[in-house]
């Protein structure tokens, strides 16, 4: 039965499960935002961020969040050696480039889905913090303590992405580098190698991404596949490269889940992104904040 404090409820989550999405989602708006680059193997590259930062975790005894962080620069350098091996093998050779290199990333998902599930099986792993299982109370409500990090962490990386892509030279390059690379030659800067860098920042934030995958759920090799059709809907919606879109446009996702979850159940929610998706893509192709 339908009441306010459900519906009041409802929205909490929503927020919070919201920048959830957008955590998760933020790489993929610089690397297919901002790069136009088929980067479908982002899902996949967080939740080979979990199952790293699960090992880190277990066999350190570290925060998930710290060893997260950790895997940053491991996953950054890793990020630059596939643009590079994309762009000598695909982008540099012709128009086609974006259909062949949807191969290839959809290939290296399902390389990384494999290859989880060879090393670490199929079994589910979860960690273990200080504020994971406990929860904050808000009047009659209780907030899990665990979204409400994953809230703290979408508002850092959108606050300090967004200012890094405005405030620095290389930021700027980036923002510009899809649109006009003879221009941003002309400035002194070389197009590949700030796509490189970019590709670099947009995988070393799926490590971070993957630490809050796991902290927030237990996560399992193919878990890529319930979170590649909400992160192309937050990006697309947020408008192709907007890191403060991206936060608006996954608290919209999240809020949406939320409210069809308790409106017709948790089986309607999938069905949410794709439907958002369909309805950005039919009526404002340009997202809801534009490039």
């Amino acid at each position: 039965m339908f009441s306010l404090d459900l519906l009041f409820e409802a929205l909490i989550f929503g927020v919070l499960l919201g920048c959830f999405y957008a955590a998760v989602s933020i790489g993929l708006s610089v690397s297919f935002g901002l790069l136009d680059v088929p980067h479908v193997a982002h899902p996949a590259i967080m939740v080979l961020g979990s199952y790293c930062t699960w090992l880190l975790a277990t066999r350190s005894s570290l925060d998930p969040l710290l060893a997260g962080v950790l895997l940053m620069p491991a996953f950054f350098l890793v990020g630059v050696l596939v643009y590079r091996f994309y762009y000598e093998t695909f982008e540099r050779r012709g128009s086609d480039a974006a259909v062949r290199g949807l191969a290839f990333f959809f290939g290296l998902a399902f390389i990384i889905e494999v290859g989880l599930i060879l090393f670490f099986g199929v079994d589910q792993r979860s960690v273990e913090a200080s504020y994971i299982g406990k929860s904050f109370r808000f009047g009659d409500y209780r907030i899990p303590m665990r979204m409400l990090v994953a809230f703290a962490v979408a508002l850092l990386l959108t606050f300090f992405l967004s200012l890094y892509l405005s405030r620095t030279f290389v930021g700027r390059a980036i923002k510009a580098v899809a649109q006009d690379e003879p221009a941003l030659r002309l400035m002194g800067a070389n197009p590949v190698r700030i796509k490189q860098w970019a590709f670099g920042i947009a995988t070393g934030v799926s490590a971070l991404a993957g630490a809050m995958l796991v902290i927030v759920s237990p996560v399992e090799p193919a878990m890529d596949r319930v979170y590649i059709g909400r992160t192309f809907c937050v990006v697309v919606l947020a408008g192709l490269g907007s890191m403060t879109g991206t936060l608006a446009a996954g608290l919209i996702l999240g809020i949406a889940e939320s409210v069809v979850m308790m409106l017709f159940g948790a089986s309607w929610a999938p069905a949410v992104a794709f439907g958002l998706l369909l309805v950005v893509l039919g009526l404002r192709p340009q997202g809801l904040f534009g490039r």
